[in-house]
């Protein structure tokens, strides 16, 4: 007898809400082979019962199925299954014997005690794999989802969230406690801050005093004008007594009478002209406070011999300081001449005994140092000055700028109102005028943006048309001047932090740009702005004040090169306003509180 052992594996897929788990089972059968002859049996007979048998085994399969579904909540799908070992078994000994009532039912048991088996493993590990872990699963995912659903059951014991929503109802629940403080309880006879017994209208002793009717208040203007027609040179720092004042001003119509006239040299060597700079210093003696406010101008007498500097304040004040004197205080009178700023000094280039100056009050007066007088040269009420300058050698006429644009010639020698001829030109505001040094029918003005230069003799009382306009400037002008001894260079000083240089040799054309400095020309509120203006000992040279620290006064050539910074111990504020003497190498600058200060050879 020959034996022959098969396996025979089945296949059973569960579908579940979890992971898909297959069982594999494995049944080893042993059959016993004798030969027998199929002749006496139909073969439609043993289908019949293999199909009854099969019918019968997955009904008893689909209920147990339905049972432990039931149990376990779970769907479970058991395909069919093929012939199994018990089955090929029944069929072969159906083969051989005829089949009896009790093998029927002994291949049912037996069928339905292998799928219950099967069902009952496999429904218990789904049921621990759905807790802890799969069998499908490798063993270190298993141990990590067994720790997982350990942790998780380890928090839920704590009962963090309960905890936590408790802590919010307790926070909600507080309230913030109040901080609000208590205000002290006012005594009947408590003495109150101190106030003025005089503003309180109560004398001294405490009886009130009685009340005035109220009568209309009268705005007093706060600078008011000064009288028409001359004023005497009486200086305000000074007592009563006069006598130093006259024999100050008696000298320096002395000085004037034998002063030369400044006689024409050609240019000096640049580097000469460093070292004449560099031997100027400043010290102790040579500053000194002139004037009370910020000071607007600044001129030089042009004497050989002595020193004598005037300045205009912003109050209406002019100071006129000796340095040769050996006490300061006595070489510095202070006169009262207008009732506003004095934006323009100049002594006289006919007679430097006459100290001509002009105001924003409208009024242009000349100090006659023989006379001790201030004479009006020009008064104009209904308009405030800004700038004059001489348009003759003999400065018998003067060409005066207005703030509002308009200009007047006024001729000194016609007395009364016919000596002026009023005319307005295209600027809406003029700042400066200075007149042409060798062709004096030619004069630049500085408006608020641009800059014209106007030909006397096409002036007419409408609107004069300039002869060239320079557009270069992008901010308010501050002032333009022409070069002191050919006039072919222009100087302008603009808001925009430049200092620009023009090419003004061929005025018939045009005036190109030459050149452009990047300098600092912010001054502020409080200080008065910068005017770059020439050396008139040097053509190509120009002076300017700077921001700069420690404090100085820079000199640069009309090609952008710096030439000097003037410096010292003794200069500590800012030079907004400065002149150089026309024939000596002596620099006086003026700052906003007053003060000169002077730089000598």
């Amino acid at each position: 007898m020959l034996v022959n052992e098969y396996k025979e594996n089945e296949n059973i897929a569960y579908a579940s809400p979890g992971p898909v788990q297959t069982t594999v089972l494995g049944k080893i059968a042993k059959v016993y082979l004798t030969p027998f002859s199929l002749s006496n049996y139909k073969l439609h007979q043993l289908k019949c019962y293999k199909s009854r048998l099969e019918k019968s085994s997955n009904n008893a399969v689909v209920c147990k199925k339905t049972e432990l579904k039931k149990k376990t909540c779970r769907k479970i799908l058991i395909p069919q299954k093929k012939a199994t070992s018990s089955k090929a078994e029944s069929m072969l000994q159906k083969s051989l014997d005829l089949p009896t009532e009790s093998t029927k039912l002994g291949q049912k048991s037996s069928s339905d005690e292998v799928a219950l088996s099967v069902d009952m493993e496999s429904s218990d590990e789904d049921t621990t794999a759905g807790l802890d872990d799969f069998s499908g699963l490798s063993p270190y995912e298993r141990k990590r989802l067994k720790n997982i659903s350990e942790n998780a059951n380890f928090f839920a014991s704590l009962q963090l969230s309960e905890s936590a929503a408790r802590l919010r109802e307790m926070i909600k629940k507080r309230k913030p406690p109040e901080s609000k403080r208590k205000k002290p309880k006012k005594k009947e006879n408590e003495i109150g801050c101190r106030r003025s017994m005089r503003l309180l209208k109560v004398d001294p002793l405490g009886v009130v005093s009685p009340t005035t009717p109220a009568q209309p208040m009268l705005v007093e203007d706060e600078n008011p004008l000064l009288p028409p027609g001359p004023l005497e040179m009486i200086p305000e720092n000074q007592d009563d007594n006069n006598e130093p004042c006259k024999g100050f001003l008696q000298t320096w119509a002395e000085v004037s009478k034998t002063s030369t006239k400044k006689t024409e040299k050609g240019l000096s060597n640049i580097k000469s002209y460093k070292a004449n700079l560099n031997s100027m210093v400043i010290s102790e003696d040579t500053v000194h406070k002139v004037t009370r406010g910020s000071i607007f101008s600044v001129a030089l007498h042009p004497s050989e011999m002595r020193t004598l500097v005037a300045a205009g304040a912003k109050s209406g004040q002019i100071g006129l300081w000796d340095l040769t004197q050996q006490c300061r205080e006595d070489g510095a009178y202070v006169f009262y001449p207008h009732s506003q700023p004095v934006s323009c000094l100049s002594f006289s280039p006919a007679n430097p005994a006459h100290l001509l100056s002009l105001s924003y009050d409208g009024t242009v007066r000349c100090g006659d140092f023989s006379s001790a007088v201030f004479e009006e040269v020009y008064r104009n009420e209904r308009s405030s000055l800004s700038s004059f300058d001489f348009l003759t050698e003999d400065a018998s006429t003067l060409l005066i700028g207005h703030w509002d644009g308009h200009m007047s010639l006024v001729d000194r020698r016609t007395p009364g109102a016919s000596h002026e001829k009023l005319t307005n030109s295209s600027l809406g505001k003029i700042r400066t005028v200075h007149v042409h040094p060798v062709h004096k029918q030619y004069f630049i003005t500085a408006g608020l943006r641009d800059i014209h230069i106007y030909d006397v003799r096409s002036l007419n009382s409408r609107r004069s048309q300039p002869l060239i306009s320079l557009t270069e400037h992008t901010k308010s002008i501050a002032s333009a001047y022409f070069s002191p001894v050919t006039g072919n260079r222009v100087v302008t000083t603009c808001a925009d932090c430049k200092l620009r240089v023009f090419d003004s040799s061929c005025i018939s054309s045009q005036v190109p740009l030459l050149t452009t400095i990047r300098y600092n020309t912010i001054t502020g509120r409080w200080l008065t702005r910068f005017r770059a203006v020439w050396d008139p000992k040097q053509e190509d040279c120009f002076i300017v004040g700077s921001m700069a620290h420690p404090r100085r006064v820079e000199v640069f050539h009309e090609t952008g090169k710096s030439v000097h910074s003037f410096l010292g111990d003794c200069l500590v504020s800012v030079c907004s306003i400065n002149a150089m003497h026309p024939t000596r190498y002596i620099l006086a600058g003026g700052n906003s509180s007053g003060r000169l200060h002077v730089f000598m050879k």
